[in-house]
């Protein structure tokens, strides 16, 4: 739901190309982990994201001006936002499907469908918090949707989201993004391709 992680996934990304560029051979594996900023938000029930931003930041001129800033430093990062047709929605049944991508594909997979849901939220309008939109997500990303599907209608990737959230307690997570790197270095927020970069190095150096 956070338009910075959506930001913070494109930098972070682009900081690892760097790293090639540069010589770095280290394989990099990226797992993404369950948070919710709003975890009050209503299940089976999406309400347009400027309203819900109207009433989070002090009425809708307000939030008209902050999604219009994230939409412009997004399209410098060569992702488009369209927050005037995005839906704010309950995002466990999402969290729930990444976990079954991971477990059944692996990071790569668990990423093609990431990057699936936040393009269906950021920039088509669907309600990622409905299953059969999910589902089709799924699909697009190259997972049997069916199975899938079948798996959220019963209690899988439950424990595991709940997992992640109290691993972000643990932590002291309390905003999003979050990058946690080789368990040594959290990294708070959207930051500039240089400063992954630069991290990354540092974690490396360290391992020698």
């Amino acid at each position: 739901m956070c338009p910075w992680c959506y930001i913070g996934k494109r930098r972070f990304e682009k900081a690892v190309v760097a790293l090639r560029e540069k010589g770095v051979t280290e394989p990099v594996e990226i797992v993404y982990r369950a948070y919710q900023l709003d975890p009050t938000a209503p299940a089976g029930a999406s309400t347009p994201v400027v309203d819900a931003y109207a009433k989070k930041f002090g009425g809708r001129e307000r939030a008209e001006q902050i999604l219009a800033h994230v939409t412009k430093v997004a399209a410098a990062d060569g992702i488009e936002f369209r927050m005037d047709i995005a839906l704010r929605a309950n995002t466990v049944l999402a969290h729930r499907a990444l976990h079954f991508a991971l477990e059944t594909g692996g990071p790569s997979l668990q990423e093609a469908l990431k990057e699936r849901l936040l393009r269906a939220y950021f920039t088509e309008g669907l309600d990622v918090g409905d299953a059969a939109t999910i589902g089709r997500c799924a699909a697009d990303a190259g997972m049997d949707a069916a199975t899938l599907l079948e798996w959220l209608d019963g209690d899988g990737g439950k424990a595991e989201v709940v997992a992640d959230l109290r691993g972000a307690m643990e932590r002291e997570i309390s905003a999003v993004p979050t990058f946690v790197i080789d368990d040594m270095f959290m990294v708070p927020g959207a930051q500039d391709v240089d400063v992954f970069v630069n991290v990354i190095e540092r974690v490396l150096a360290r391992r020698g």
